[in-house]
């Protein structure tokens, strides 16, 4: 029986719960509409004025040994593959980098160091897959693109003298791309959007909750369960001061106004 009461209280108070809560989405409506359009407005004018877009391009390179002999071949792709790892690796080191770095430099003044070259590169491969990805991602297309196919043509010249194979070959160069990577403006719209109305909905609760004034009588006696005794109003008339007292009598159901 405990148990059947526990939880018609527990439904009690979940129904009551989200009333409340549509009530106060109702109450302040317009506040919450508002908050949520300039969460909008600030994630757009982030996105465009205060963001910095980026750019991106990419060259592929193909980890490949020609042979004749078809058993020779499936050894030499095995071999390739696992050494697609360690290339993957040594493409981000200064060895391969320093000269990138002083190409850039000469060619189009790039003036970021070691470090914010390292960061620009996003280095990918596909599962089995013999191709590898170098992708530069800056704020300028046209260095962008120097920089992915700077990368490929150092790297392809240098792991000669490194790993002693010849195995790499440029397969696609990188491409001006005028489009943007970054910022995402329907992401960062939406997060606005989500954010304000969460801000907008958190001030009304902590209003609502700092808010000690009653209302309705019904609070007192639907929510509190106290007992409607009777109402006084306070009317200015003029130079007189009428309270009228509305004294409720639940014996009879009946009320009687009385003036002061």
């Amino acid at each position: 029986m405990n148990n059947k009461t526990n939880t018609v209280d527990k439904d009690n108070t979940t129904v009551i719960n989200l009333k409340a809560f549509f009530q106060l989405l109702k109450k302040y409506s317009k506040f919450i509409i508002a908050t949520s359009i300039l969460g909008i407005v600030v994630a757009w004018l982030s996105a465009v004025v205060i963001i910095t877009p980026k750019y991106e391009s990419s060259a592929d390179i193909l980890v490949n040994r020609k042979t004749n002999d078809i058993q020779t071949q499936l050894n030499v792709q095995q071999a390739d593959l696992q050494a697609i790892n360690t290339y993957k690796d040594v493409l981000k080191k200064p060895i391969i980098l320093g000269d990138v770095l002083k190409t850039l430099k000469e060619k189009d003044n790039y003036s970021g160091n070691l470090e914010d070259l390292q960061n620009s590169l996003v280095i990918t491969n596909e599962t089995n897959s013999q191709v590898i990805t170098v992708s530069a991602i800056t704020e300028n297309p046209y260095i962008a693109r120097d920089m992915a196919n700077i990368v490929s043509e150092v790297f392809t010249k240098k792991i000669k003298k490194i790993m002693q194979v010849d195995n790499v070959t440029v397969v696609s160069t990188a491409k001006v791309n005028t489009t943007p990577v970054s910022p995402n403006k329907k992401v960062m719209i939406m997060i606005g959007f989500l954010v304000g109305l969460g801000v907008g909905i958190a001030i009304c609760g902590i209003k609502e909750l700092l808010n000690t004034k009653v209302d309705s009588t019904s609070y007192l006696t639907d929510d509190l369960g106290l007992t409607n005794l009777g109402v006084v109003y306070h009317i200015e008339n003029g130079k007189r001061s009428i309270r009228a007292v509305t004294i409720v009598d639940d014996k009879l159901a009946t009320s009687v106004e009385r003036r002061i």
